[in-house]
Formats: C-alpha cells, structure tokens, sequence
C-alpha cells in the first residue's frame, strides 16, 4: 500500500502536516528531534567508553603480577 506513494503523494502528504501544524510547530519539532539524536549519540559513545574502560580494567587485574626473580625459577 504504502509502496504506491511516489513524489507527489508525498509532496501532498507535506503539505498538509505544514497547513495542519504551522511552520513554527513543525520547525520546533524538528529541532526536539535534533536534541534527540545529539543526546543519542553522546549516550552511545558514553556507553562505548564506559565498556572500554571496563575491559581495560578487566585486562589489568589478569595481567601476571609475579615479581621477576620468581618468573625465573619457573
């Protein structure tokens, strides 16, 4: 159904969310959606870091702590 829409359709459809809403109302939706994919994104690379620095702690408590002269007589 929704396959059929092409350009125009979709140009119509635009023009009356613009009629219906105002510009204004539509332009400060679009700038709530803004602040909303900007407040996505620093989750997300927030949440990369966090993991990160939770490997790399993970990696350094299972580094070999033996002191040196003890490594030898193994």
């Amino acid at each position: 159904m929704l396959n059929n829409i092409g350009l125009p359709g979709l140009l119509l459809i635009a023009v009356v969310v613009l009629v219906l809403f105002g510009r204004g109302k539509i332009s400060s939706l679009m700038g709530e959606v803004g602040k909303g994919i900007t407040s996505f994104k620093k989750g997300v690379s927030e949440g990369n870091k966090e993991l990160e620095d939770e490997t790399a702690a993970a990696e350094d408590a299972a580094k070999d702590v033996t002191p040196e002269d003890e490594k030898d007589k193994a």
